[in-house]
């Protein structure tokens, strides 16, 4: 949805010529009045203004049941408002009964001290809450504080998602690794420096060995979308921490050969992925436990690999 911000009306000015003494005397006193009268509207109606932001969603799959919701906030200049003090209420439709209220986290995008561009994003909005059904949702972004801001927009949420659900089995891809490319790390990876660790083993291969893992579907050099971040970053940074011993990550391209103009290579297309990036987390029962959809923070991915697969 785009938002038209409100533009700030002008007060109208007053411009007197007077000869007469008595009758500048009195008109000055009038004036005064009339001045500190239109200043105080002035002044009410600037400290009510509230700025229209623009919201970009950084996810679209939803089904009943628990939603993640990632998103920027754009001022009227394109540039992303970071806030502490959002919150968004959900509800069925316009007029409708609010569903829930809650307050938006400020979740960082990618890992401090990688190699980003100055001009990248540094933030995304995510809320959590349930819905009952499929259907469209309304969400509204206001701040509990400060100067008073709003976002309006409305998710669909469908009875089946388009990517893998959460309990479905993983999909069984012989997704390459350096084995199997015999070291060719530019058939396996775009991202620089190649991201060596989430290139040892296939999926196929962790699911046949009951290894828990997680799966990340990305292309650091050819992301576009402005919400989809350094998600092998992330995923990179969480494998180092290993909050849970014994899982794999796994980073599988998304382009054949990795050329956009070839169209998607074949383990995404085995994994029905409607957009990019996506990461899963694969159980040892070879059950999908959790997902993502774009970008995540390190805390968010790791919070969950601790949850689910422990």
């Amino acid at each position: 949805m785009h938002c038209t911000p409100r533009r700030a009306q002008r007060e109208p000015g007053y411009t007197r010529n007077v000869r007469a003494g008595k009758l500048v005397a009195a008109l000055a006193a009038s004036a005064g009045l009339l001045a500190a009268s239109v200043g105080g509207i002035a002044a009410a109606t600037s400290a009510h203004r509230v700025a229209e932001l623009m919201p970009v969603l950084g996810t679209e799959d939803y089904t009943p049941g628990p939603v993640r919701v990632s998103f920027l906030l754009l001022n009227s200049q394109g540039s992303p408002v970071y806030r502490k003090d959002i919150r968004v209420r959900v509800s069925a439709g316009k007029g409708a009964p609010t569903l829930a209220v809650t307050r938006a986290s400020l979740e960082p995008i990618g890992v401090p001290g990688a190699g980003t561009d100055a001009s990248d994003l540094t933030k995304l909005y995510v809320v959590h809450f349930r819905v009952p059904r499929a259907g469209t949702y309304a969400l509204s972004a206001d701040a509990t504080s400060g100067k008073p801001v709003r976002a309006a927009w409305t998710i669909t949420v469908r009875k089946h998602p388009r990517a893998p659900a959460v309990g479905s089995k993983a999909i069984a891809s012989k997704t390459p690794t350096i084995a199997s490319a015999h070291g060719n790390l530019r058939q396996l990876t775009t991202r620089t420096p190649p991201d060596t660790k989430l290139l040892l083993y296939s999926v196929a291969g962790s699911l046949a060995a009951h290894k828990p893992f997680v799966l990340v579907f990305a292309t650091p050099k050819f992301c576009s979308s402005r919400t989809c971040g350094p998600v092998v970053d992330v995923v990179d940074a969480v494998r180092k921490q290993a909050p849970v011993k014994g899982v794999r990550y796994i980073h599988v391209e998304v382009y054949k050969d990795n050329n956009p103009g070839l169209g998607f290579n074949r383990w995404f297309e085995e994994w029905h992925l409607p957009t990019e990036p996506w990461t899963f987390l694969v159980g040892r029962d070879g059950r999908i436990k959790d997902r993502f959809e774009g970008s995540m923070s390190v805390n968010e991915l790791a919070a969950a690999v601790r949850h689910d697969l422990s």
